[in-house]
């Protein structure tokens, strides 16, 4: 659940106190816009997508315009904007207009969860602006902090000189950054980045940190989010039946975040665990049907259900079953593929064969019950299979998945067909 832009960022960072740049909505009106123009001189517009999704700038989806008739100009041309950042696509419905920022300075801003630290990590730059990962390592600070006593003012000066900002700026973001731990904490973010931060000159010479851009991701799951009052439209993207159906499944025990990639793709990967799904959704590309992470010790009736729904959409389509995660700490293997062997055992009673190669990379609590359940199953359903343990690399599972897709794009699906009395492979 992800939430970007200023429309409603500028009023999250209220409840805290933080400074944002103006913003009115798409129903602005002619005189309003005039208004916004007039007093800040330069004004940006900007499309409204739902979800978070990167490299609008680079991509020439932000209009400057300094009249009206430009702001309205742009506003036409960014209102229904189409956007492709990798594999996630977005449509606009409406624009914002922003105030411009004077500043000789842009900060970039971050709070997440890293694994490296276990901990929450703030991650701050006085080169803000531009891609963080463009910048030399020196720029840029990484520091983990305590989540029970927050984010302090101490760790923001440390950070701030460790990387040699600029004197003029430090005390105005010691004094307002550690506000947004309160914001992330205390309303169930999971993820919070200002990008860019200008610091907005005064009068009287001191420098006032302005949120100019926001990006923030929810837990679905932490009550938390409620406490903002936010319009549940906000989070209804554009979604496939499918994805909306697996939501629908959101329990306190065992994680369904599902995204499909690509409705024509051949490979159905329910994938256990995130970093194994950010590597099998980089590696596999357009073949992957779905993006997953189906971790957490999912119960078996949760798994089974989840599974139906997999295969009842996308398994008519599927070369491989691509069942991976890493080494689980938790997660019961015996549970998971028992759930996913009988819905499969079950979809092929209701709807017939398909024909289907089946490839497992797991480890974990009953792994060994767990893939004897599985195999059980697909012997008696005649489908092939190749199992890997956790001692094997799931780099070289997931390669040894796209060769099995490709054998059946070349043949092997026909192959399959004829083995399991399948007239025609299609």
């Amino acid at each position: 659940m992800n939430l970007t832009g200023m429309l409603h960022g500028s009023r999250l960072l209220d409840h805290v106190g933080f400074p944002t740049s103006e913003v009115l909505g798409p129903d602005a009106s002619e005189d309003a816009i005039q208004d916004l123009i007039a007093r800040h001189g330069l004004i940006f517009v900007k499309p409204l997508f739902r979800g978070g999704v990167g490299k609008k700038g680079k991509a020439g989806l932000i209009g400057r315009a300094r009249t009206l008739k430009e702001a309205l100009a742009e506003k036409e041309r960014l209102y229904f904007a189409e956007h492709r950042h990798g594999n996630a696509y977005a449509k606009a419905n409406g624009v914002t207009f922003e105030a411009g920022v004077p500043a000789d300075h842009e900060v970039y801003f971050a709070i997440s969860d890293d694994s490296r630290f276990r901990a929450p990590t703030m991650t701050l730059t006085h080169r803000g602006g531009v891609d963080i990962e463009e910048l030399p390592k020196s720029d840029i600070a990484t520091v983990p902090f305590e989540a029970l006593t927050g984010l302090k003012a101490f760790v923001v000066a440390n950070a701030l000189t460790d990387i040699g900002a600029p004197k003029e700026i430090i005390s105005p973001l010691v004094q307002h950054l550690p506000k947004l731990w309160e914001l992330m904490h205390h309303y169930g973010m999971t993820t919070l980045e200002l990008n860019p931060i200008r610091m907005r000159p005064g009068r009287d010479g001191r420098v006032t940190p302005i949120a100019c851009d926001f990006k923030c991701g929810f837990d679905r799951d932490d009550p938390r989010v409620a406490r903002l009052g936010l319009p549940v439209q906000l989070f209804a993207a554009d979604i496939s039946a499918f994805e909306q159906e697996v939501n629908q499944l959101r329990t306190h025990q065992g994680q369904s975040d599902v995204f499909v990639i690509n409705e024509n793709g051949t490979i159905l990967a329910p994938t256990f665990g995130g970093g194994a799904n950010s590597l099998v959704t980089e590696v596999l590309g357009d073949a992957a049907i779905i993006s997953s992470d189906f971790g957490g010790n999912p119960p078996y009736e949760k798994m089974k259900a989840v599974a139906q729904i997999c295969y009842r959409h996308f398994l008519q389509q599927t070369n491989v079953l691509f069942i991976i995660g890493g080494k689980s700490n938790n997660t019961d293997i015996l549970e998971t593929f028992r759930g996913m062997g009988d819905a499969l055992r079950e979809h092929f009673a209701s709807r017939g064969p398909t024909p289907l190669y089946v490839v497992v990379g797991r480890g974990g609590p009953n792994l060994v019950r767990g893939m004897g359940n599985l195999s059980d199953t697909l012997d008696s359903l005649g489908v092939p299979y190749r199992f890997f343990g956790f001692d094997s690399a799931i780099s070289e599972v997931v390669n040894y998945a796209k060769k099995v897709d490709l054998w059946m794009r070349a043949g092997g699906r026909d192959e399959v067909a004829r083995h399991l009395g399948i007239k025609s492979a299609a």
